[in-house]
């Protein structure tokens, strides 16, 4: 099993960044008028969000299976990507609101090479965190920690694109592209909303592992097959970060239930050892020929 404590200290990385992050962008935006970067503030607010909503998961999540939950609390994790997502639309569309209003209103950018530092050291910041965090995530398998490096990694984009836009407009004195600029990085976050929403749906729709792992499970079952007659109905599926791989095999009806009992074990094995995180179930079918 994954390190609990690790994924929530990281977690817990997140709220730190971002908080610090929201500051400084409520600071450079009230200091230069501009609305992309107000627009960077409130991502930031839901990145915010979604990071205590990805700390609560992670520590529910790695509670050990109880009476009323015998298959862990993994999809704490599923559900905390799906709100997350729901979160960045949210921030999606407020940005929106506050750009369309600013076109109407367009202001001029000041104290402009303060606000194109704030955003460049916020990119880096988020840069850091995140590049951390998916580390973290692959390592440990979870989606809370994914979703929520996801979240920084579109921040580091929006971040540099507010910056290059803010100097565009001090370049070309073109004001409305503020105000564009911040739609843009609504709709990147859009995109991001969407497929985060679509991946914690698949797994809390129980979607199998993918076709790679799969083959892998079928490779391992083929090398341990010696008093294995065929395998069939290999089902397979992912909860928080626990595997779960569930199929039958045919053995002779004649074998001891000692050897039974060491061919299951040897397959669960093989398999906890390529994968992590596993849980296996196996279930015995007798072979039957002609002749018995």
């Amino acid at each position: 099993m994954g390190n609990g404590n690790r994924k929530i200290k990281y977690a817990a990385l997140s709220i730190i960044s971002n908080t610090a992050l929201i500051l400084l962008k409520i600071m450079a935006g009230a200091l230069s008028g501009s609305v992309s970067i107000i627009s960077e503030a409130i991502h930031s607010s839901t990145d915010l969000a979604a990071s205590l909503v990805a700390f609560f998961s992670v520590k529910q999540s790695v509670k050990p299976a109880d009476k009323e939950h015998p298959y862990g609390h993994g999809k704490i994790e599923n559900i905390s990507g799906l709100v997350e997502g729901f979160l960045i639309f949210i921030a999606a569309g407020l940005i929106i609101i506050e750009a369309v209003k600013k076109l109407s209103e367009p202001t001029e950018i000041e104290q402009a090479f303060v606000a194109i530092a704030v955003m460049f050291a916020s990119a880096l910041i988020n840069l850091l965190v995140s590049g951390k965090l998916y580390k973290v995530a692959g390592e440990e398998e979870s989606m809370a920690l994914e979703a929520n490096a996801l979240h920084l990694k579109t921040d580091v984009y929006t971040s540099v694109g507010v910056g290059v836009g803010i100097l565009l407009i001090k370049l070309t004195g073109f004001v409305l592209l503020d105000s564009i600029v911040a739609i843009f990085v609504a709709v990147l976050i859009i995109k991001e909303a969407w497929n985060l929403c679509q991946s914690a749906l698949n797994y809390l729709l129980d979607s199998r592992l993918s076709e790679k792992e799969e083959a892998e499970i079928e490779i391992i079952i083929r090398e341990n097959s010696r008093q294995i007659r065929d395998y069939h109905k290999l089902k397979t599926r992912k909860s928080g970060n626990i595997k779960h791989i569930d199929f039958h095999i045919t053995i002779d009806r004649n074998i001891t239930v000692e050897d039974a009992h060491n061919i299951v074990g040897g397959l669960k094995k093989a398999m906890s050892d390529k994968f992590s995180n596993t849980r296996v179930n196996v279930h015995i079918d007798p072979y039957k020929n002609d002749d018995q």
